[in-house]
């Protein structure tokens, strides 16, 4: 897990600026423009509903898009990472908008040594986070020490069946990676990112773990909390299968080819009793 956390830290704090120059996270729109919300917590809206007032809580916030974005809705936000590099642009960003987020460097699993328990009234992971963590169950229990009585978590993320599945094959649907949670992760050597850069990385070595739906569902029960919603998409924010999806007019990457034969990613929504 050591080794793990070193390399991905080092991997994503080579990334923070890379993704904050560019035009796909929109950095400069959100300066320029006080009401922009990120396309990621737009999609998420109609499930969100309204967060005035509420004292939120993002966990792997990265470069504070999001974050931001629920802060504007009216959430009372603090942001969590596990990278200084992303913190920095974080607070940079959050800075020039005006807005006073709290940015909290921690991986998730010493969260609650550095935030209060139960001071949080809804906790928010983004998608595409999930996958840095080798132990749902310690996540859960993060998620539970961390809410208040009645407080809410809610998770989009990429879904576990599409990230089984080997994306070099672009003309058809082949799984080839775990899908149910595994020790050993998933090691990827890659010097290129996911946003449109002419950088190549000098960390390339990324270490990632699948949950399986039911265990994410089976770990948050185990911790007392209540599951409210849980609904499966049939779209994700980035092209996830090359060559077999289109680009929708909301941001959102679909299949072309008959996409109902696969989930893309989840909402799930559960509340601390």
């Amino acid at each position: 897990m050591a080794d793990s956390l070193a390399l991905n830290k080092a991997s994503w704090d080579e990334r923070a600026p890379l993704h904050a120059a560019s035009g796909d996270y929109e950095v400069a729109t959100f300066v320029a423009d006080p009401a922009h919300l990120s396309e990621v917590v737009r999609f998420d809206l109609p499930l969100l509903g309204d967060i005035e007032g509420l004292r939120g809580l993002h966990l792997q916030c990265h470069i504070g898009t999001d974050t931001l974005s629920l802060a504007r809705l009216g959430a009372h936000m603090t942001g969590l990472d596990f990278s200084a590099g992303s913190l920095e642009q974080a607070r940079g960003l959050a800075e020039r908008c005006g807005l006073p987020i709290e940015y909290v460097e921690a991986d998730v699993y010493a969260a609650c040594s550095t935030l209060p328990a139960a001071s949080f009234d809804l906790l928010y992971t983004g998608i595409g986070a999930l996958c840095w963590l080798p132990d749902i169950q310690r996540w859960a229990g993060t998620v539970a020490t961390l809410l208040k009585p009645g407080g809410r978590l809610f998770l989009r993320e990429g879904h576990p069946m599409l990230l089984a599945l080997n994306e070099d094959h672009q003309d058809r649907l082949v799984v080839d990676y775990p899908y149910f949670e595994r020790p050993e992760p998933t090691v990827w050597i890659s010097d290129q990112t996911y946003v449109s850069t002419d950088a190549s990385l000098l960390n390339t070595e990324t270490h990632e773990w699948n949950h399986g739906l039911g265990e994410v569902v089976s770990a948050l029960l185990s911790q007392g909390l209540r599951i409210t919603g849980l609904v499966e998409h049939d779209s994700i924010p980035w092209e996830a299968l090359p060559g077999q999806m289109s680009r929708r007019d909301n941001g959102e990457w679909q299949l072309d080819s008959q996409p109902w034969r696969l989930p893309l990613s989840y909402t799930l929504q559960a509340v601390k009793e």
